[in-house]
């Protein structure tokens, strides 16, 4: 349902995403909410060094290397983790969704996003959110969840739509910009991120978040690539 929100700003050629189309991506979505978490989850936590590469891999190869850069190097790691994620989401929206000509410009504006304020932000939002309300407990959880979506979502879409403007050389626009696609913008986080978040602070380990979260964002980060690149019109 969050795709047809990312449409009510666009120009017309965005608003023929067709049925079939928009139908498939919520059924992968909701097949992402259900699957994501299993990696995550079962991922060895950074508490514990990762082994040497000489030993036997616990989490399976791909797992135990990540993990290691997780505890090398956290920022940087997750950082690359969320701008690969908003790439591919934009690389599929383009070709997919949007089936325009290929724009590299905005392809580099979303990976850059992604890697210089996603996963910078990520890491210190939600390492103070697990240091401030600890445990999985059905209350706590309640808690970060609304925490997350009645405080961080809002500042996440002004500084996303900040970005964007600032990107495209038009910092004049972004009070415009705001004012006409921020609470679409934050109709669909409820949307995807309520029950997502719910999954991830009851099962996934605090330092594999961005990992889980990046998984689902390249189905939400469609919507925000469409939403995100519709021209702001400056009021008059």
């Amino acid at each position: 349902k969050w795709l047809p929100l990312a449409c009510m700003h666009a120009p017309t050629r965005y608003r023929a995403i067709q049925a079939p189309v928009a139908r498939t991506m919520i059924r992968a979505l909701f097949v992402a909410l259900l699957l994501a978490p299993a990696a995550a989850i079962t991922a060895p936590k950074s508490k514990v060094k990762a082994v040497k590469a000489v030993d036997v891999p616990k989490g399976g190869a791909v797992l135990d290397s990540y993990q290691k850069a997780l505890d090398d190097k956290p920022i940087f790691t997750k950082a690359c983790t969320s701008g690969i994620g908003f790439a591919v989401s934009d690389v599929l929206t383009q070709l997919f969704i949007e089936k325009m000509d290929f724009d590299l410009k905005r392809l580099v504006k979303m990976a850059s996003f992604g890697f210089l304020l996603h996963g910078t932000t990520g890491h210190f939002f939600y390492n103070f959110l697990d240091g401030k309300l600890k445990g999985t407990d059905p209350l706590t959880v309640a808690a970060k969840v609304a925490i997350d979506q009645t405080c961080w979502a809002p500042v996440f879409m002004v500084m996303f739509f900040s970005y964007m403007m600032v990107f495209e050389g038009t910092p004049d626009l972004i009070e415009a910009k705001i004012r006409q696609d921020v609470f679409t913008a934050v109709k669909g986080s409820w949307m995807t991120w309520i029950p997502a978040h719910t999954i991830n602070f009851a099962f996934v380990p605090s330092d594999m978040r961005l990992l889980y979260i990046n998984t689902i964002q390249i189905f939400f980060n469609m919507f925000m690539s469409v939403i995100g690149n519709t021209e702001a019109v400056a009021a008059e």
